[in-house]
Formats: C-alpha cells, sequence, structure tokens
C-alpha cells in the first residue's frame, strides 16, 4: 500500500490549494476526486449539447480568495471588476441602478465604508492563526460595527440604516445567499453569510474570473502537479480510518495526514461515524439561462447591458424577502421567488464561441434564494417545475417581456435553460442537502477555548484535518481552507519557510 505525506479527499479548488502549497514544500500528497474532473463546484462545462457557451455551471463570481495565495501559487487568472455593483426594479416601475464604487445617497456611502473596514481588519486574519473572539473585536476596533454585525440580528443593523425598502433588501440579500434564514434570526446564520460577503480582499467587491471558473480550476490544478502532487479523478473515497488509511473503489493508501475537502456531513460517514446532529441545508434554485438578446426592461430608461451587468435584483425588497421567507418556512414554494441576476459574457465574452458572439447572444445566471431542500423532499420532478416557473414568472414582473422568447435554443429546437436545486446539488457535488457551504457558515473566531491558536481545520482525530468550505473561515470560491489545512500540516511537521502574510499584500492576476 502506497504512503503519502497527505492524501486530500476531494479535488476541488480548495484541495487543489492545500496540495500545492504542501508539494511545494517537498511533502507527497495525492488527491482523489470522485467526478471525472477537478473543481468540484469551481468547474466551467457546456451544458447544452451543440451550443458553444462554457459557464460557470454552479459558483461563478471570485471575492475570498487571498491575492497573495493566487501570487504563491501563480494563479495567473484575470478578475475583472464589474462597472455595475446592481440594478433593481422597484414596484412602480423605476429602477435603482448602483455603480461600483458609488453608493447612491451618504447613509448607504456610510454603511458600505463601515463595512470595508471591518474587511480591510478582518480579512488578513482568515489565513493566519485563529483568533479569539475578544482578540478579532479589538482588530476590528468598532463596537458599533461589531454589535450591528456579530451580535445582534442583522435586520436591526439595515433597519437603522436604510429607510428605503428597496435598498434595504438589496442590502440584505448579502445575508441570505444559500442561507435559509430571516432578517431577525436569532442564530444569527445571516449575519455570518453577509460577513462573508462583505469582506472579500478587504473590498467586498465580487469579480468576473476570465475564462469562468475553469480556468481558475485549471490554473491551481497545474500549480499542484507541477509541484509534484498526484491527482486523480474517478477515484470515490469509499472510507477513512483515523489512523491515516484512505479507501477509494479499486485502491487504498496510507498517509501521515487525510485532508477532508468534503464536507464534514461526508467526512463523518466516510469515517463511521454518526450523523451530524444538525443535517446541513441548502436554500437556493440555480438557474443558467443563454439569451439571443436581452430582454426589455419595464423601466425604459435603463440599458439592458447595464443592468444585467451587475447583480440585477429581482422581487429583493425587504418585506417581499420576508414574505417569501415566511411561505418557505411554512412548506410553499414562494409566489414570487426573490432572485438576483447576473450577465457573465458582459464582461468576459471569451466564454463564449464565435458564432455566440457574432450573434449577440449572453448568458444569465439567476440564483434564487429562499428555496431550502425540504421544499423538494418528494423527490420528483413536480417541486422542481413549479418552482422553476414561479422564479420565471418573479423574473417576467419585472420586463417588458418574456424572458423565455429570448432563449437561445439548441440545434434540436430545446431552449437553453437549465436548473439545479438542493437535492441536484448534493448527488451531482456532493453537497449534503444541496448547502453551498457544505453547513452553517461559523464565526471567523474561535468559539472554543481548544480552538484558539490553531488553523480552524482540526477534528477530533489529530490526523485528519477539514480543507473545504465546511472548516471555520470556510465557504465560497476562497482557497483559504485549503492553506490553512496546508498550514496545519507544515506546523505539525516543522514548517521550515514559511512566513506570515497579509491577504492584501499582493494582487490576485499573478505577473
Amino acid at each position: 500500500m502506497a504512503h503519502y505525506d497527505a492524501v486530500i479527499v476531494g479535488g476541488g479548488h480548495n484541495g487543489l490549494v492545500a496540495a500545492a502549497y504542501l508539494a511545494r514544500a517537498g511533502r507527497s500528497v495525492l488527491v482523489l476526486e470522485r467526478r471525472e474532473q477537478l473543481g468540484g463546484a469551481a468547474v466551467s462545462e457546456r451544458p447544452w449539447a451543440g451550443v458553444d457557451a462554457r459557464l460557470s455551471r454552479y459558483s461563478y463570481l471570485v471575492s475570498l480568495l487571498p491575492a497573495f495565495i493566487a501570487a504563491d501559487l501563480a494563479v495567473g487568472v484575470e478578475l475583472r471588476r464589474r462597472a455595475i455593483s446592481s440594478y433593481t426594479p422597484r414596484p412602480d416601475g423605476s429602477g435603482l441602478l448602483v455603480r461600483t464604487g458609488e453608493p447612491p445617497h451618504d447613509r448607504w456611502r456610510a454603511f458600505s465604508a463601515r463595512t470595508e473596514r471591518v474587511g480591510r481588519r478582518v480579512f488578513p486574519t482568515l489565513t493566519g492563526p485563529l483568533p479569539t473572539k475578544a482578540q478579532l473585536r479589538a482588530t476590528i476596533a468598532d463596537d458599533v460595527a461589531w454589535e450591528g454585525l456579530f451580535e445582534r440580528p442583522l435586520g436591526e443593523l439595515l433597519e437603522a440604516t436604510f429607510a428605503d425598502d428597496v435598498e434595504r433588501g438589496v442590502a440584505l440579500t448579502d445575508g441570505l445567499i444559500g442561507t435559509f434564514a430571516a432578517a431577525d434570526e436569532p442564530s444569527l446564520r445571516q449575519n455570518r453569510c453577509f460577513l462573508y460577503h462583505v469582506i472579500g480582499n478587504g473590498t467586498g467587491h465580487w469579480d468576473v474570473p476570465v475564462g469562468g471558473m475553469g480556468a481558475l480550476t485549471a490554473a491551481l490544478a497545474a500549480a499542484a502537479r507541477s509541484a509534484g502532487a498526484e491527482l486523480r479523478c474517478g477515484a470515490e473515497v469509499t472510507g477513512v480510518d483515523p489512523g491515516g488509511e484512505v479507501r477509494w473503489e479499486g485502491g487504498a493508501a496510507t498517509a501521515g495526514h487525510v485532508l477532508a475537502n468534503v464536507a464534514p456531513a461526508v467526512l463523518a460517514r466516510l469515517l463511521g461515524e454518526p450523523p451530524l446532529e444538525r443535517a446541513p441545508e441548502g436554500a437556493q434554485l440555480k438557474l443558467n439561462l443563454l439569451l439571443s438578446r436581452f430582454p426589455r426592461l419595464r423601466d425604459a430608461s435603463a440599458d439592458p447591458r447595464e443592468a444585467f451587468a451587475g447583480t440585477f435584483h429581482v422581487n429583493e425588497s425587504a418585506s417581499q424577502l420576508a414574505t417569501a421567507y415566511e411561505e418557505a418556512a411554512a412548506g410553499r414554494i414562494p409566489r414570487l421567488p426573490p432572485c438576483e441576476v447576473y450577465c457573465h459574457s458582459l464582461t468576459d465574452p471569451t466564454i463564449l464561441g464565435p458564432e455566440l458572439r457574432a450573434a449577440g447572444a449572453q448568458t444569465l445566471t439567476c440564483f434564487v434564494l429562499h428555496m431550502p431542500a425540504r421544499l423538494f423532499a418528494a423527490g420528483d420532478d413536480r417541486a422542481k417545475d413549479a418552482a422553476v416557473a414561479a422564479t420565471l414568472r418573479s423574473l417576467d414582473g419585472v420586463l417588458a417581456e418574456p424572458i423565455e422568447d429570448c432563449l437561445w435554443r439548441t440545434p434540436d429546437g430545446e431552449p437553453c435553460l437549465e436548473a439545479r436545486t438542493p437535492p441536484e446539488l448534493e448527488a451531482e457535488l456532493g453537497l449534503p442537502g444541496g448547502n453551498i457551504f457544505h453547513r452553517d457558515l461559523a464565526w471567523p473566531y474561535a468559539e472554543a477555548e481548544d480552538e484558539a491558536g490553531g488553523w480552524g481545520v482540526e477534528t477530533h482525530h489529530p490526523g485528519v484535518l477539514l480543507c473545504g468550505a465546511g472548516a471555520r473561515r470556510g465557504g465560497g470560491v476562497s482557497g483559504i481552507p485549503g492553506h490553512n489545512a496546508a498550514m496545519a500540516v507544515l506546523d505539525a511537521g516543522g514548517g521550515a519557510g514559511r512566513r506570515p502574510r497579509r491577504a492584501q499584500d499582493r494582487r490576485l492576476t499573478a505577473p
């Protein structure tokens, strides 16, 4: 049986980051991926046969990937800043257009400045040893921000900041991406989700990866391979022994450390341990569309090329979000599902083939909120069909023509629209309950005494570490759990040559 310094279960982007760091430090590394391609949710694929559109099928924007990780691993993927932050249709037929870096009024400007200050102070801590709660609060050094973001339900802060229902909803959505919670949820799940959405690289900007997410994965895989890591696809792990043995269909190996780039619930199953006390649950419907042209908007003064270039908010006022949450909590698909849409191809047309570009085709990604996995528990297509129909109805309500009239058609005449429910995400990507963060996001500080000073990746087995989104300081396309798991391994083995870094010290795009 072959022996490695580290076996990494799961070839998503975090696993590739960990593999690259460890291999560059001279460790022998094996990465095992059950699918036939690397990348997990950070992949580009062609969803429609005969159509040359390579979409970021699952995850699609980058904010949390620290610049120094990309520089360390020579990941030369270009990230493009969107000129438009968001466009939101109002009930009266007008719209709210927010340009990047230009909040529309003083209160919004002050709110953005405060969250950016928090981001500049919190983000560098995500790639260092885990601070205590008191240490992180002292680092932020802003009692108002701490109380509003870390101690009280997010809805209270937004209620005090935004008088306008639509503006309040636009801000609230950052706390509800993949998270089923109300604005005043006492568990503060929405606060943790909001925090991770506004601190990326100290700015909170969400940028477009040129070439799609697949370009990022390819660059990370190349970095791991060139450093000497062994990457295997089609190798589904069937069991992990706490002592370091890893078994997969057709093979087995032993390792000094096992890094789990899978959800904690999946790791528990592989270890033969009882299920987690609280099962993860995702709360989103994901639609990918290819358009032959942009639809006309009800707001005749708005240019669709601007409106769809940023985040296009649909029925996401604070009151509409509350109504949709109450309907879903009662077991019903929301009548007008709140959703947000953006067009990758406006910022990066390289994902489209020459024919599509010449014809003016455009991609749309639609992320629908408050669609918890429980709504699809029956396991048939009726709930999915109803959810898609309700989402299209919601979107059509802010357009001057049906979105379906604008869809590109495959050579067989089928409309270019695909949808993924939480159960489908679980089946395809191994996300328990379709939870895109593997489980509820955690605070970026130690919540138990024995966590302080660690890396937030430790388990109760010394040789088994989390290196995926379910680690503390996980979630999103960030590479942070992968980096931190690698640092934990190097710490355990005397990782010579490591040096403290600050996340904003380097540009994301490598020279």
